[in-house]
Formats: structure tokens, C-alpha cells, sequence
């Protein structure tokens, strides 16, 4: 029986009898021992690539990016990103700094409404444009606050703010 919430936790994402298949494969894995947590995420993710198990995030999503336990999203935990194309076992998103293929499992949908989805894409268009200013420290460390705002929308000091910059930028 698993003894850690590391152990169960990829298993939430299959069906009662495929997560007893992948247990039991985990423990055959683990010389009859309790597995780690690692061999029962890799037990499930070649299980999820063998069924094609569908990614369920849409173009336009707005997502937050957890990092968990991939070290090529540094510095993106907690920032919000729009899913620009789903693959079969990933997503493409774009940040305020970039486009980067992003797991499922380092995904969390932010369940915003049509409209501020939109209000997002646009924030997000806005922000990309301003990108070449991101070599300038300051500028980086707005741009940087703006990509991770835990809001649909900017306030009206965020709003003088970026279109300070986007006039800056302009010239």
C-alpha cells in the first residue's frame, strides 16, 4: 500500500483499474518494495503515452505553470501562460518571456471566463511586444510582475505603467 501522497498522486489521473495495473507494476519495479514516487509518475506517464490519454486544455486556456519536478521551468512557477497549441502529450504556451513545451502535470487551468481569457491573450500580446525592453533590468522586473499576476486584469497603476512602456518602446 502506498505510504505517501508523492505515491498516489499520479495515479488520480488514470482509471481504478489501470491504477491498480500501474501499482503493481510499481512494486515489481521496486524489487517487491514500496515504490518512490518517481517510479509510479514513470509507470503512468508510459502508460498515458500507450493509451493516448487526451490533454484536456484548450488554444486560448489560460494556465498557471507549476514547476513540480521540472527543472527547465525555473524561474516560470507561478507565472500565467497561454496555451498556444496542444500536442499530444504537452502544451505549447507562451509567457511573458517566451514559448516553452509544458506538460500536462505542470499545467493548472485557471478556469477564467471568455472574457477574461481574452483580456489575458491581449495582456499577453502586450507584454511579448515589450519583450526586447526585457534586457533592461527594471523593465524585466516589470514585465516579470505583470506574467505572474494571480488576476485577470490590470489596475489602473499597472495599466500607466505598461502603457509607459509600450510608449517607450514605440519610439
Amino acid at each position: 500500500m502506498p505510504i505517501s501522497e508523492r505515491q498516489v498522486r499520479p495515479l488520480t489521473q488514470l482509471e481504478p483499474d489501470q491504477q491498480r495495473e500501474v501499482w503493481q507494476q510499481a512494486v515489481e519495479a521496486a524489487g517487491g518494495k514500496v515504490p518512490s514516487g518517481r517510479i509510479v509518475k514513470d509507470i503512468v506517464q508510459r502508460i498515458r503515452e500507450r493509451t493516448k490519454i487526451p490533454i484536456p486544455y484548450r488554444v486560448g486556456d489560460v494556465c498557471e505553470i507549476l514547476i513540480k519536478d521540472n527543472p527547465d521551468l525555473r524561474g516560470l512557477g507561478g507565472c500565467w501562460c497561454i496555451v498556444i497549441e496542444v500536442r499530444e502529450f504537452s502544451c505549447l504556451v507562451r509567457t511573458w518571456n517566451g514559448e516553452y513545451t509544458v506538460r500536462e502535470e505542470n499545467l493548472r487551468d485557471l478556469q477564467y471566463s471568455p472574457d477574461h481569457r481574452q483580456n489575458m491573450q491581449q495582456l499577453s500580446d502586450r507584454l511579448v511586444e515589450l519583450r526586447s525592453l526585457g534586457e533592461e533590468e527594471t523593465v524585466r522586473a516589470i514585465l516579470e510582475t505583470l506574467g505572474s499576476l494571480k488576476r485577470p486584469y490590470l489596475n489602473p497603476w499597472e495599466e500607466k505603467l505598461l502603457e509607459f512602456l509600450e510608449g517607450y518602446n514605440a519610439r
